[in-house]
């Protein structure tokens, strides 16, 4: 049987990596999905053809998070389409690596916009737009656990999602909504293995207890469970999807 069956979920970036992965998996569920994204649309056709290939439902819709009044229409072109939205997944996020007295401002303010800005707005609007007894799901880092230089501005922005999370969480549970936060390790994205030398991949894959990047697979298994009414028990936390990395 099929956890999510009539639900609608939205996964916020999920032309590619992680949250295409998601966006698949939740439509594996039978959930409907809207695939956001903010530049690729050929990346987010991409996954809307591989879940309509499997029996699915999905729609593209383009919104840059770091606005509030492009959040504002993704949240309502969503239930315009589907008639209303169960799920929110905040995967979208941006990460520049360098060390504090090198980054710029221009880095700095794109991770708080995206990172940061992108989250809390769409919590503003699912307090009032999500459906009672909804899930939302949080991709943070495990590098909130770690203490890796260069990460310093990427590893503040998620641990701010997530102590926000934990507060939300509270504020909104009346409504059956749980709220949680998923924290992937390294992981076999684009986004990860961009820039990183074979070296560096192995020793990155060496500090967990299988030796292996995760795949995007894996941390889809779990904003899964998370979003299904299994797991409505579950609130407030932080999930550590690493291998026992952390």
């Amino acid at each position: 049987m099929k956890n999510l069956t009539e639900k609608v979920a939205v996964v916020t970036g999920s032309s590619k990596g992680i949250g295409a992965a998601i966006a698949l998996r939740l439509a594996q569920e039978g959930a409907k999905v809207i695939v956001n994204y903010s530049g690729n649309q050929a990346a987010a056709d991409e996954t809307v053809s591989r879940i309509t290939s499997i029996g699915g439902q999905a729609i593209a819709i383009k919104a840059d998070v770091s606005s509030k009044e492009e959040v504002i229409r993704l949240f309502d072109e969503s239930i315009e389409h589907f008639g209303k939205v169960d799920i929110w997944v905040n995967n979208a996020g941006v990460m520049f690596n360098a060390p504090i007295k090198d980054l710029s401002e221009e880095q700095l303010e794109k991770q708080l916009d995206i990172n940061f800005k992108g989250v809390f707005y769409s919590l503003q609007q699912a307090a009032t737009k999500l459906s009672d007894n909804g899930s939302i799901i949080n991709l943070s880092s495990t590098v909130t656990r770690t203490i890796f230089p260069t990460y310093a501005v990427y590893a503040a922005t998620k641990a701010a999602v997530e102590q926000m999370s934990r507060i939300f969480a509270k504020e909104i549970g009346s409504r059956g909504i749980n709220v949680n936060c998923v924290l992937p390790g390294p992981t076999g994205t684009d986004l990860f293995l961009n820039g990183k030398s074979e070296e560096q991949i192995k020793r990155l894959a060496s500090t967990n207890g299988f030796g292996r990047l995760g795949t995007p697979e894996d941390i889809a298994e779990v904003v899964a469970f998370l979003a299904s009414d299994q797991a409505k028990w579950i609130s407030g936390q932080s999930i550590g999807a690493n291998g026992g990395m952390a």
